[in-house]
């Protein structure tokens, strides 16, 4: 028999297991990360640069699901290790382009092994993976 509470139990919460996955998935990233000198965000952020270097500073945080004002600091941060430029576009000084310097751009190839050691260390079959990923990014979208 069910009570008038149990929608509000934690166990019965999609958004715990998330929450609780996310934190374990990022805690097991730190290892790596320590040896780049990157905290995690700072290495999504880089991921995206590696992808799209020159990018203005609203679309990386529209790809990092990231406002502004956690975004700045982040990049002062980078840009502090030497990893990132900013600066205004000369075509419109209201847009903000962050670009990689030869620093940045070197860190990719320490970095190419993570994603591979944090899949294994899931111990998920690659249909799992997959199916969990584009769940996960249905729900983002909407």
């Amino acid at each position: 028999m069910s009570n008038k509470y149990d929608s509000i139990k934690l166990e019965n919460q999609l958004c715990f297991p998330l929450y609780a996955v996310s934190n374990k998935i990022i805690r097991s990233y730190k290892p790596f990360l320590d040896k780049l000198n990157l905290t995690y965000t700072q290495y999504i952020t880089m991921m995206v640069l590696w992808g799209q270097d020159n990018i203005n500073q609203k679309q990386l945080g529209e790809k990092l699901y990231l406002k502004s004002n956690t975004l700045t600091p982040l990049l002062k941060k980078l840009e502090e290790k030497g990893y990132i430029n900013i600066y205004k576009s000369s075509n419109d000084e209201r847009q903000i382009i962050i670009s990689l310097t030869k620093l940045g751009i070197q860190l990719k190839d320490q970095a190419i092994e993570i994603p591979k050691a944090i899949s294994e260390s899931m111990h998920l079959e690659i249909d799992e993976i997959t199916n969990l990923y584009n769940t996960l990014y249905k729900i983002l979208d909407n």
